[in-house]
């Protein structure tokens, strides 16, 4: 599961409580789970996604040895989300978590000798479950929302890590065109580089119909609702992949590779009906940095890293979401 997506679960949250009174705690934690499966697909009951991007040059260097650039053949990614909201009671929200990906792509293998290019296709499995809970309080007299959760992930092979994150998010402005929100992150897990992140988030609705959506740090976007059920977007999304790899330069120890990916270009969403919603994506994917160090490590203390080059990328999902968006 991605540290990423249990902040963002975090700062939806709190959004989504700004039209409710204290003592309707049940009916408040009911709004927040229909908000935020509204807002992020990957936390609805069933999301499907299978991604596809271009072929690519890349650069790369191991330790401080730089390598000869080379390019990947094209990388296909299949992603599968389950949620399960478990209890509702007094203000509380209990729920699970599973997440499985998997990443194949295929790589050019130079001959030393000959010059001569093969293609090496190599995939991965990653698992992840988790334990989550949220709580619906006040502070300062505005709506509060902390949440934490316990997360497990793993490969085909082995269990590897357990996490641990906490956030919280307060309600600084809500009324029929705007709302506002401010939180923090804290993260209990060595491989990442800021073990406490702030969050913010910030929704303007204009007279012409287009929404500006702003959650930092993972997306910008300036929505219209098209048609009778659909939306587009346009903007910029940050996310992420992750995968363990096993007996590198022959030596019997265990590997996490991470990267950073940001997307940008357009977004379509249509209600397909029966609480189904279907999803297109493409634009420019852009990856920033990509590493792989040690599981016992961390991101900066890598013995490989790889900077590719941006290429195109088309994303095609399809989510189960109980509450079915409602098109105005």
């Amino acid at each position: 599961m991605n540290t990423r997506r249990i902040i963002l679960l975090g700062i939806c949250l709190g959004i989504s409580t700004f039209s409710y009174s204290q003592d309707q705690k049940d009916s408040i934690s009911q709004k927040v789970v229909q908000y935020a499966m509204e807002k992020f697909p990957s936390i609805r009951t069933l999301n499907i996604e299978y991604d596809h991007q271009a072929p690519f040059k890349y650069s790369s260097k191991e330790n401080v040895n730089k390598l000869p650039e080379n390019k990947v053949g094209g990388v296909n990614r299949v992603v599968i989300d389950g949620n399960k909201t478990v209890l509702v009671k007094n203000g509380w929200i209990f729920g699970t978590k599973i997440n499985y990906s998997y990443n194949s792509f295929t790589l050019a293998d130079p001959n030393p000798v000959s010059g001569v290019q093969t293609e090496i296709l190599q995939d991965y499995h990653y698992f992840a479950a988790g334990l989550n809970v949220a709580r619906v309080s006040k502070l300062f007299g505005k709506p509060f929302i902390y949440s934490g959760s316990l997360i497990v992930d793993g490969s085909d092979k082995h269990f590897e890590r357990l996490r641990g994150i906490l956030t919280g998010t307060l309600v600084l402005k809500t009324d029929e065109r705007t709302k506002m929100t401010v939180g923090l992150a804290a993260m209990v897990d060595p491989t990442v580089l800021i073990p406490v992140l702030p969050s913010f988030s910030y929704e303007y609705k204009f007279r012409n119909g287009w929404i500006l959506d702003v959650i930092l740090p993972q997306k910008v976007y300036m929505r219209k609702e098209l048609l009778k059920n659909g939306r587009i977007s346009f903007g910029s999304e940050m996310a992420g992949s992750t995968f363990y790899l096993y007996d590198l330069y022959g030596k019997k120890k265990r590997y996490q590779y991470q990267q950073l990916e940001i997307n940008s270009g357009l977004m379509y969403e249509h209600n397909l009906g029966r609480s189904f919603v279907g999803t297109l994506k493409s634009g420019l994917r852009s990856i920033p940095t990509g590493r792989i160090f040690e599981k016992s490590g961390s991101f900066n203390d890598y013995i490989y890293e790889a900077r590719p080059q941006s290429s195109f990328y088309i994303n095609v999902g399809v989510s189960f979401n109980p509450f079915e968006m409602k098109r105005k």
